[in-house]
């Protein structure tokens, strides 16, 4: 099998040299071109895998280049990053809109870049495998609703969603829906000038092209849409989905056409905003530990789905912690709950509190810890039974 074909674009010498070196390193095939010009003549001509594309060139600079790239394109996409000396929101959105997939500033880690492109490599390749993408994904909206504050919720979720890009190879994106205090900029090391829902949710013409720009790329390869980045302008996205629920429907459903697995993290609070996700969602998964207070705002919680008419199956327990000593067992916590919990995830709070405050979650840096493998057995249930609810959808 040949090589993957990498193009390189870059004016500077001594960034050329240390992407040749490190892509040769990883088995690539590597091209160079010198600016705008010559990277767009070149991708014409030698049709690479991916495009390493420098934002300030002589004569044609990294953005026209793009556009004419996409221009020239028939049927085939080319993955696009953009290499940017600015960390702006204003200058990520401008290689966006000129086409490009994703964007990384120097100077860069080698190992954050290699992550990144194998990602949009998986991602690409599973396009060109599969032309109608967007009608062959499982398409599985999932919520992670909290029974009280601190039982993990954000820390299942995005770890579950990285097992479920990284070791399964699905096509995975998460959303912070915790309005107010969303904890995925912090937990996974992002800024605050990003996208966020509130752009996605106001946009009058959202479409899939649209929705990819405003999704933040993690290193993982997962794909986010953030919380607001204040208080103040979750009210916003509040008042949007008041007015029009149409409007995330939509959202919503552009994410089932683009992503196998759209994981949602939520916020406590039922209010219209998180009624019409839990109506939406295929599953909700309730986390929770296993101690008194929490396992009586699970009662609630199950009383109220009850009372809203979902089924049993759809509502399920994720037990956190579950080998942690808090004098109630899981037998105990069933008993007292009358039903099964789903899932347990193990406790080892040390590796998890580390992986927070480090910005880089457990699933990524420690994939074969005991916490890690815990949540990969999770992702693992959760990916058989939803391949087999829509075979037999599809049957």
């Amino acid at each position: 099998m040949a090589a993957t074909r990498v193009l390189v674009v870059d004016d500077d010498l001594n960034i050329q040299r240390v992407l040749v070196f490190a892509l040769k390193q990883e088995g690539y095939e590597v091209l160079v071109a010198s600016n705008g010009a010559a990277g767009v003549q070149m991708a014409a001509e030698a049709r690479p895998d991916l495009i390493l594309m420098d934002v300030a060139m002589p004569r044609l600079d990294g953005y026209l280049a793009t556009q004419q790239i996409r221009a020239a394109e028939k049927g085939r996409r080319v993955p696009i990053i953009m290499l940017s000396a600015e960390a702006s929101v204003e200058q990520r959105v401008k290689g966006l809109r000129a086409g490009a997939d994703d964007d990384i500033v120097k100077p860069f880690n080698p190992l954050e870049l290699m992550a990144r492109i194998k990602a949009l490599l998986a991602r690409s390749g599973a396009a060109l495998a599969k032309p109608g993408a967007d009608a062959t994904t499982l398409g599985r909206l999932c919520l992670f609703y909290p029974a009280k504050g601190g039982v993990g919720n954000t820390t299942i979720a995005i770890n579950a969603a990285i097992a479920l890009t990284t070791l399964l190879k699905r096509r995975t994106a998460l959303i912070d829906a915790n309005l107010q205090f969303g904890d995925m900029r912090v937990f996974l090391d992002l800024g605050l000038d990003t996208a966020s829902i509130v752009q996605a949710i106001t946009e009058p013409d959202l479409d899939m092209d649209l929705l990819r720009k405003l999704l933040v790329r993690h290193h993982s390869g997962i794909d986010l849409l953030l919380a607001p980045p204040t208080p103040a302008a979750a009210d916003i996205v509040v008042e949007k989905q008041r007015q029009t629920p149409a409007t995330m429907s939509d959202m919503l459903g552009l994410f089932r056409r683009l992503f196998d697995y759209t994981l949602v993290d939520m916020s406590k609070t039922i209010d219209d905003f998180n009624l019409q996700l839990f109506d939406e969602a295929d599953i909700i998964f309730v986390v929770m530990t296993a101690d008194l207070s929490c396992l009586k705002n699970v009662r609630l919680v199950l009383e109220t789905m009850d009372s809203l008419g979902y089924e049993k199956a759809k509502v399920q327990l994720v037990l956190n912690r579950s080998t942690a000593y808090t004098g109630i067992n899981v037998a105990n916590a069933e008993s007292a709950l009358g039903r099964k919990v789903d899932y347990q995830v193990i406790n080892e709070y040390r590796g998890a509190i580390s992986a927070l405050n480090s910005g880089e979650p457990f699933m990524f840096s420690r994939p074969d810890a005991p916490l890690s493998k815990s949540v990969t057995e999770f992702a693992r249930i959760l990916d058989r039974q939803t391949v087999e609810a829509v075979q037999l959808a599809r049957a």
